[in-house]
């Protein structure tokens, strides 16, 4: 480990370094960049969130034939927003008018509404805990007592992310393992649970720093980090060891679009806004023409998850034609700081760095 330091996060986890790579949903890991990363010494992380309970045993099943080193499998606690389980036709009908545009635009018909815009949590989980991956991370919330108790009993260590000194108190006190600080340079999902996601807008750093003396958990930072100054900076004000999203997600081994990797690596990515056009919850991306004409609707978009339900089917058809206007593109506000496109590339470069 050259001159770095074996944390507790680390002798917890299993692993050599203190890189945990940023779980992304929506088929954007790969059980490919998730073994990659695992393989060279980091935790590799796998976001389940969108997978149907049948498909997240056969995606760990993957992720081991490739590692038989440590990951993390990561899901949504909280599956819908207040309004956003079910709609009535009416009330599908009159969502669907906001986007009935882009439908016509990319030459598609109107959906049918669904039996659940959502994977249930309650029934991923009983998925998760029957495959028994060696760690369970998870956001927006905190899983039941059993959850967590079942996962002891497997062995499985959990890993929870808080936006607020209260969020992390409210992990520490539910036993879990290790605490990810997300600050607000992160990009994806802000994935706030006691307060507004636009109320807990805390920087990484003052983040770590506030939460690490308060809880008894190992903390770990991410947001606005990309390189080994970063790992070693948020080491330095308290973290055992660092969550890197947006580095890994411009890597070749995700499961993103060309067109999106190439935007990361281009003066297009010293441009990031927070929004809730894409799922209906805040995350952080790219800015494109959807944030900008969505920012214009901020008080008729439907709740999570019918927001991304509806802006999940143009995704399809965008990506298909080859459009990044109409799609989320997902990024940290470090990300013009990027350089790799591979996991190996980035993960020598991580390792060398924090060994200076």
């Amino acid at each position: 480990m050259g001159k770095t330091t074996a944390t507790d996060a680390l002798r917890r986890l299993g692993v050599r370094y203190p890189i945990i790579q940023g779980p992304f949903g929506g088929g954007l890991s790969t059980p490919r960049l998730t073994a990659a990363v695992s393989n060279r010494g980091g935790l590799g992380s796998f976001g389940a969130h969108h997978l149907a309970p049948d498909k997240i045993g056969p995606a760990i099943a993957e992720i081991r034939a490739q590692t038989s080193a440590p990951f993390a499998v990561n899901l949504w606690v909280s599956d819908h927003d207040e309004g956003g389980e079910r709609l009535t036709q009416d009330q599908f009908d009159q969502a669907y008018e906001l986007f009935e545009s882009y439908f016509d635009e990319l030459g598609l018909e109107k959906p049918t509404p669904p039996e659940t815009y959502h994977q249930k949590f309650a029934a991923q989980i009983e998925a998760l805990l029957a495959a028994a991956p060696p760690a369970f991370s998870f956001v927006f919330g905190i899983p039941p007592t059993p959850v967590l108790e079942a996962c002891k009993q497997r062995g499985i260590i959990t890993i929870g992310a808080a936006t607020s000194i209260a969020e992390a108190q409210a992990l520490d006190a539910s036993g879990i393992d290790l605490i990810v600080a997300t600050g607000m340079e992160a990009g994806g999902h802000r994935p706030s649970f006691l307060a507004r996601a636009e109320e807990s807008l805390i920087g990484t750093f003052a983040l770590v720093q506030l939460i690490s003396p308060r809880v008894k958990a190992p903390v770990i930072a991410a947001g606005g980090i990309v390189d080994g100054l970063g790992v070693r900076a948020a080491m330095t004000l308290g973290a055992q060891a660092a969550q890197i999203g947006t580095a890994f997600l411009a890597c070749k081994e995700s499961g993103t679009t060309d067109a999106h990797r190439e935007l990361l690596f281009s003066d297009a990515a010293r441009d990031t806004a927070l929004t809730r056009a894409f799922s209906g919850r805040l995350a952080r991306g790219l800015r494109n023409r959807w944030m900008t004409e969505m920012a214009t609707h901020a008080g008729r978009l439907p709740p999570f998850p019918v927001q991304g339900w509806f802006a999940g089917h143009l995704k399809a058809a965008a990506a298909e034609q080859g459009r990044t206007d109409l799609i989320a593109l997902w990024s940290g506000q470090i990300a013009p700081n990027i350089k790799h496109k591979t996991a190996d590339a980035l993960m020598d470069a991580l390792i060398a760095d924090i060994a200076l």
